[in-house]
Order: structure tokens, then C-alpha cells, then sequence
């Protein structure tokens, strides 16, 4: 039996997680979540991982969720319905605070579940034939367990109207609404290239720190406590080996050693 989703190697510092159902469209279930769950293990016990991949085998990313599971939901109890959600939930929340620079490669369908995914990884880069729905409300449902990820990319008044209406959203419309950075008419994975190599020469703590400084400001009045604090985290930073390193690397016009680093 295929894996539903598996965690290989693609170079130096960089992991694909790969959504790996093709035949089913990728669709989401319990046993792609626990499969999700065990692969993001994984990857942050990978010494000299500095890169996740997340991308899809097939025409499509993700179709949302596997119906049978819907149906399977709806004969348990409150209580495990609960536990079954919040598992998914659990999962948006690992990825969205990965501690690594998250990259997501999509293309064909990313219904449902999946714009969480979207939604929760730091950059995203989608074929001209991707397209997105939140199509929950057309199930009856609602996209909770996403909807804190999907809100920060892209605010409440274009909320309001694509989780009612559960429209699909082309790749041209998803870049203009900030659910995408990038359409490309490339093969995925040449059109990433660019971007991988950028994120790979910068300082893993600093790429570290940096995602913990968007979460934790991000939305935030200024104020003095946050200035404060601000200044607390540059001077904490400036005084690590990684840092000494990358000043001395820029001014002896030389590449810092993680870069070099062969892992």
C-alpha cells in the first residue's frame, strides 16, 4: 500500500514532503493526517535540514477532503469528532510553526483542507493551472480548523465572500488576493530553483528567528513594550557564532560556511 505522504531528500538542506495519492486526487483523511504528523517528525529530527518542500504527485495538489472520512465523521460521537478535528487542527499549527522556511508547490486542485496547508507555508509558487476553493459551506460544513491561517493571508472582507460563496479561484485571482506569491507557466520545480537558492544562503537561526518575529508581531499595535523587545531580540542575535560568521563572510567577500555545509 502507498504511503499517503512520504519525506525524501531533494539536496542539500532540503526535504520534499510529497502528497503521494495521485490516484485519489490526494485527498485528505485521518490516515493522511497521522501520515502528515509522522513525516513533519521526521523532518525536524533531519540534522542539517534547513528547507521544507511541500508538493504533490499527480495533476492535482489536494481535492480537499476524502468524502468517505466525511461520512465516517458524521457516525462518531461529539467527543471523537472533536479529536478527529483536532488533529487536523494540530497539524495546520506544526506547519504554520515549522521552524524552517516552508515552500508549497502547487498545481491543479487545492480544495478545502488543502488551502489550509496553503495558507499555513511560508511561500507558495503555483502553476497556471492551479486553482483554490474553500468549499466547505457546498458540504454543509464550515472551513474551521484552516480558517485562522486563511483569514491572516487574506483578510476578513475577501473571507467573507469566498467562504460563502465557495467560488474556485484561479491562479491570476489567488496571486492578486496574496494566496499565492508566484504564477508560473515552468515546471514547478524549475520555477522554485530561484527561490530555494535565495532561502538556502541565509542564516538558519536568523531564517528561525525571523518566522518567530512575523508570528509573534504580526498584527500587533506599536508600542513600547514591542520596541523594546525588538531591540532585545537584534542584540541577542548579533552577538551568536552564526551571526559573527555571516558579517565576517560579507566582508571577506566569501560565501559563510552554511552554505558550504554538506548536509
Amino acid at each position: 500500500m502507498t504511503d499517503p505522504i512520504t519525506l525524501q531528500p531533494a539536496g542539500k538542506g532540503v526535504w520534499e514532503l510529497v502528497l503521494n495519492t495521485p490516484e485519489r486526487r490526494n485527498v485528505m483523511n485521518e490516515a493522511t493526517i497521522e501520515a502528515f504528523h509522522q513525516c513533519l517528525n521526521e523532518a525536524e529530527a533531519k540534522p542539517g535540514l534547513r528547507l521544507l518542500v511541500l508538493k504533490a504527485e499527480g495533476k492535482h495538489f489536494c481535492a480537499g477532503a476524502d468524502l468517505g472520512w466525511m461520512l465516517r465523521a458524521a457516525e462518531l460521537s461529539q467527543s471523537q469528532n472533536r479529536a478527529d478535528a483536532a488533529r487536523l487542527a494540530e497539524l495546520l499549527w506544526r506547519l504554520d510553526r515549522f521552524a524552517h522556511p516552508t515552500l508549497a508547490l502547487v498545481q491543479g486542485a487545492a480544495y478545502g483542507g488543502a488551502l489550509g496547508l496553503v495558507c499555513a507555508c511560508d511561500i507558495v509558487i503555483a502553476a497556471d493551472n492551479a486553482r483554490f476553493s474553500l468549499s466547505e459551506t457546498r458540504l454543509g460544513l464550515i472551513p474551521a480548523t484552516i480558517s485562522p491561517y486563511v483569514l491572516r493571508v487574506l483578510g476578513a472582507r475577501q473571507a467573507r465572500r469566498f467562504m460563502l460563496s465557495a467560488e474556485v479561484i484561479d491562479a491570476v485571482r489567488a496571486e492578486r488576493l496574496g494566496l499565492v506569491h508566484e504564477v508560473t507557466t515552468q515546471p514547478l520545480e524549475q520555477a522554485a530553483a530561484a527561490v530555494i537558492e535565495a532561502l538556502l544562503r541565509g542564516g538558519p537561526n536568523a531564517q528561525a528567528a525571523a518566522k518567530a518575529l512575523i508570528q509573534d508581531y504580526a498584527g500587533q499595535p506599536v508600542n513600547r513594550a514591542l520596541v523594546a523587545d525588538s531591540a532585545h531580540r537584534l542584540a541577542t542575535l548579533r552577538i551568536t557564532d552564526e551571526a559573527r560568521e555571516g558579517l565576517a563572510a560579507f566582508l571577506e567577500k566569501r560565501t559563510p560556511d552554511w552554505e558550504n555545509d554538506p548536509c
